[in-house]
């Protein structure tokens, strides 16, 4: 059986390694994983031409939207945010999931951050939509949507005004301190010196999605500020453990999964 993650670029990943791990622990001797550098236009063709033995995929930029678009079946969280980062092989075709909801979720909770009222979300694609489902289920009703160009926040206030949560939209050059609480950042590394140069404050949870080249510009600035940050890492191991289940039908093996991130 044949599983790999999608997107470009795709060398960083560090799914490879928590799946592998996963297979290992589960005694899946005969399961691969591979990460498959394509764009989104190429995933349509990708999908058609594939044997039986392909299970599953994990689905990062720029993909994410396209895997809902070529799905035989979406899942409703994915039909909602119309950004999938998971495919699955189905009797019936190939069915798009979101597990970065999950990931999202488990790792403020885990942090400590149980409920929230007022949040703000930094960018505007489908990470922060995923991320903006995982607020609300914390009980936020108000999140500010913090972008460079506000045109572009369409889908996430789609997604928040279905979900009955208040938005206020801010420009990025024009933010000077975020007032809310709690902060989710999907911004790329393009956009970090942006971001951490915004007025930290003392008791602030902001959690970074990105992962690699840690800690980020922004980690760094929360953290001299006196806030609490929390890695993208985590979000990564949690949406990773539920596509384990996913595409293997196997309860994942957390201890072994998290002994290889920590290595």
């Amino acid at each position: 059986m044949r599983a790999a993650v999608l997107g470009r670029p795709i060398a960083h990943s560090l799914s490879p390694l928590l799946h592998r791990a996963a297979y290992a622990a589960l005694g899946l001797t005969d399961w691969t994983y591979d990460a498959l550098d394509i764009g989104a236009e190429d995933l349509p063709v990708l999908l058609a031409g594939l044997g039986p033995e392909w299970r599953g995929f994990s689905v990062t930029m720029p993909c994410k939207q396209a895997a809902v678009d070529a799905a035989d079946e979406v899942d409703q969280l994915p039909r909602l945010l119309h950004a999938a980062n998971t495919l699955v092989r189905t009797p019936a075709g190939w069915r798009a999931e979101n597990t970065d909801v999950t990931g999202v979720g488990l790792a403020l909770r885990l942090a400590g951050v149980d409920a929230v009222e007022h949040a703000a979300v930094l960018g505007a694609g489908g990470t922060a939509a995923a991320a903006a489902v995982a607020l609300a289920s914390l009980g936020a009703r108000q999140v500010d949507v913090v972008v460079r160009e506000p045109a572009r926040a369409g889908d996430l206030l789609r997604v928040l005004g279905t979900l009955g949560v208040s938005a206020d939209v801010q420009r990025l050059d024009r933010t000077g301190t975020l007032t809310a609480p709690v902060v989710v950042s999907t911004v790329p590394v393009s956009g970090q010196p942006a971001v951490a140069d915004l007025a930290w404050w003392r008791g602030q949870t902001v959690l970074d999605v990105l992962y690699a080249g840690w800690p980020t510009p922004l980690a760094q600035r929360v953290e001299q500020a006196g806030g609490t940050v929390i890695s993208g890492l985590e979000v990564l191991f949690w949406q990773a453990t539920a596509q384990v289940e996913l595409m293997t039908g196997c309860p994942a093996p957390i201890e072994a999964m998290r002994a290889a991130l920590d290595a």
